[in-house]
């Protein structure tokens, strides 16, 4: 458990450590959500099954933590992300934020409420040519949060607008300019910027930097860090890209077609990965060196379908180990060490 709290502001002069003990600021019990899927035609569609995008997770992210959220596409990492935003509504489980109930707030509550709690929570998209307006200029984009929110007087717009430029890497004077006139990592900034403006406790990063060239990911990654760091701020970062994840986050949950199958701090996690297909994962990430041979475990077949998934482990079927147990007992969460827990019947195998 997380021992500490703070004194915000948005340039960050504020900022302190107390040493008091804090519950985690996310906490997410046994969430699902199902997406109906229905007949072909015009008329009487009826549902004939459910995507299993996510299916029964649970995880926390504590004050200042980056966690970071990987596996393949469509293992529902993002369909995660909206739905801890109530971008999507739940099928089912339970989402806190700092102790109140998400669901419950944005299903029943006011709307005072809701708008509290979203200025709280927000969230980066992965392309930053599709999320930014290009009928609006920057000032419109960062100062609309404003707008929304009422939480700052309109005289002081103009100079927060600028000083959320600036503490992106941008200049004044980009506020009046349009998305089209800026680079790819200049667009990310800028929506780091609107994501800030309302001063967040919690930001989802839904792979921010997938759609840039390498040496703009580095800069934004380093970036993302400092913002943490100057502003206090936890973080969900969505990635496939195991490299930036292992640089930034502090632990790191895996997810397989809807499940977890394995979560641990970062270090333990890329030093002995346990789950064959965390294991697999690790084993393509680049290696920095041409002399060095990689082992890379080229994993057979393809993954199942979430409409009807694999009874048992959902890995089993393109998984070298498997055995009968695995295909009809489903794997209980196993801890292997201090904050390192897997899904796997025969973990200590590789542990």
């Amino acid at each position: 458990m997380e021992t500490h709290t703070s004194s915000r502001a948005i340039d960050g002069a504020n900022y302190k450590e107390v040493d008091i003990e804090m519950p985690p600021l996310l906490e997410v019990r046994d969430l699902v959500k199902y997406f109906p899927v229905y007949s072909k035609g015009i008329f009487r569609k009826k549902i004939v099954g459910k995507v299993h995008a996510v299916d029964h997770i649970s995880f926390t992210v504590n004050e200042r933590e980056t966690v970071g959220l990987v596996g393949e596409s469509g293992c529902g990492k993002t369909t995660t992300g909206k739905l801890i935003l109530y971008l999507e509504k739940p099928s089912s489980g339970q989402i806190f934020f700092d102790g109140k109930d998400v669901v419950q707030t944005f299903s029943k509550g006011s709307k005072e409420e809701q708008l509290k709690l979203r200025r709280s929570m927000q969230m980066v998209f992965q392309n930053p040519y599709a999320s930014l307006d290009p009928r609006m200029t920057v000032y419109d984009i960062i100062s609309e949060p404003f707008k929304i929110h009422r939480h700052i007087p309109s005289n002081e717009w103009k100079d927060r607008v600028y000083k959320l430029l600036e503490m992106v890497g941008l200049e004044p004077y980009h506020a009046e300019r349009y998305p089209h006139e800026f680079s790819g990592g200049q667009r990310q900034r800028i929506c780091i910027a609107r994501a800030l403006a309302v001063e967040p406790r919690f930001i989802i990063a839904d792979e921010p930097v997938s759609s840039l060239d390498v040496s703009i990911r580095a800069q934004i990654l380093n970036l993302i860090m400092e913002l943490q760091e100057k502003l206090g701020m936890s973080y969900l970062y969505i990635s496939h890209d195991l490299s930036s994840v292992r640089q930034i986050s502090q632990r790191v949950i895996v997810m397989y077609l809807g499940e977890i199958v394995e979560q641990a701090p970062t270090t333990k996690l890329f030093d002995n990965p346990v789950h064959p297909y965390t294991r697999a994962l690790m084993s393509a990430v680049p290696i920095p060196d041409p002399k060095r041979k990689m082992n890379v475990i080229i994993l057979p077949g393809e993954v199942p379908s979430p409409i009807n998934p694999p009874s048992g482990c959902r890995f089993h079927p393109r998984c070298q180990y498997a055995d009968q147990k695995c295909k009809e007992e489903k794997p209980s969460f196993s801890q292997v060490d201090v904050d390192h827990f897997v899904s796997c019947h025969y973990w200590h195998k590789f542990a």
